[in-house]
């Protein structure tokens, strides 16, 4: 392998980590918030402290983007982070995270559907057993200590489902329409788009008077700006960055790897590890290194 090559790979595994890092500490970061704010409040003070930060950023790139891809930067921002931040928060309201974690997991599965019959995206055997040996091992790890879902509204589920499928789309779109912008780019204008309405909505809701009322408010919050500044803006601009550069199902294999940050926070309280998350952890390394060892998956 060359030098080149071995830097690429390294890059690639390391941006996913990352992510997944991020990605699996924002539904503790989300479940925080919702103790004190309605899920809707959540998501829109989420994309509107993502807006704020980056409205400097946004300025200066508004005049470099060129018009034709405009509309596809605002379709983007919706489908990509206004849409899913709301539903997966709504979803949470009524079901438990290991379930919504589990439905999170789709996210490559429908990436590959809609690939396929909607931006001609080709893929090979071994791709499609990457997919698929991901998500059983994630499947696993969420269910890993039983789930307890009696206390739950199951059709709520159809709300992280939708999300999944609202990224998906947004994977495809951001790999072959929107392939020439820059990540940064990318990411600024499509939460400027939205972050605007989000604001205004904000003083529509109760969030004055909770924020004013609730003792822990200030500590949701807190929380929400780790959810909107990692888990958003600097989350989002190095997932553009690494679909970019590889193949769409080797970057939405974050999601397989979300459960094994979940683990890994069990760990450092000392929870116990048994034989099902072990066996699942490396079901699932095992599917997200079929994927990156695909011809596909570099570069493509």
């Amino acid at each position: 392998m060359k030098w080149v090559d071995l830097d690429k790979k390294i890059w690639q595994w390391a941006t996913l980590i990352f992510l997944s890092l991020m990605w699996g500490s924002s539904f503790m970061f989300m479940k925080r918030g919702l103790e004190v704010y309605s899920h809707d409040v959540v998501s829109a003070l989420r994309i509107s402290i993502s807006f704020w930060v980056l409205i400097p950023f946004g300025i200066k790139y508004v005049r470099r983007l060129e018009k034709k891809y405009w509309k596809l930067i605002i379709i983007s921002g919706v489908v990509g982070s206004g849409i899913p931040f709301f539903l997966f928060a709504k979803g949470q309201t009524e079901i438990p995270s290991s379930l919504s974690g589990m439905l999170n997991s789709l996210v490559p599965f429908f990436t590959l559907i809609m690939g396929v019959f909607m931006f001609q995206l080709k893929v090979k055997k071994k791709q499609v057993i990457g997919v698929l040996l991901g998500l059983i091992g994630a499947v696993g790890l969420v269910s890993s200590n039983g789930l307890d879902w009696s206390d739950s509204k199951i059709s709520y589920a159809i709300f992280p489902i939708l999300a999944t499928m609202c990224y998906a789309f947004n994977v495809n779109l951001t790999k072959y329409k929107l392939q020439e912008v820059s990540s940064m780019i990318l990411t600024t204008l499509g939460l400027c788009v939205i972050g605007p309405f989000t604001t205004v909505y904000l003083f529509t809701t109760d969030f004055i008077e909770v924020t004013i009322n609730h003792p822990d408010s200030t500590s949701a919050i807190v929380y929400t700006v780790f959810l909107a500044v990692l888990g958003t803006v600097i989350a989002v601009i190095a997932f553009y960055a690494l679909i970019k550069k590889t193949s769409v199902l080797f970057a939405t294999s974050v999601t397989y790897m979300i459960p094994l940050v979940a683990i890994g926070w069990g760990v450092l309280e000392n929870e116990p590890i048994n034989m099902t998350q072990v066996i699942s952890m490396l079901v699932v390394l095992s599917g997200v290194a079929i994927l990156s060892t695909s011809p596909k998956a570099v570069g493509a």
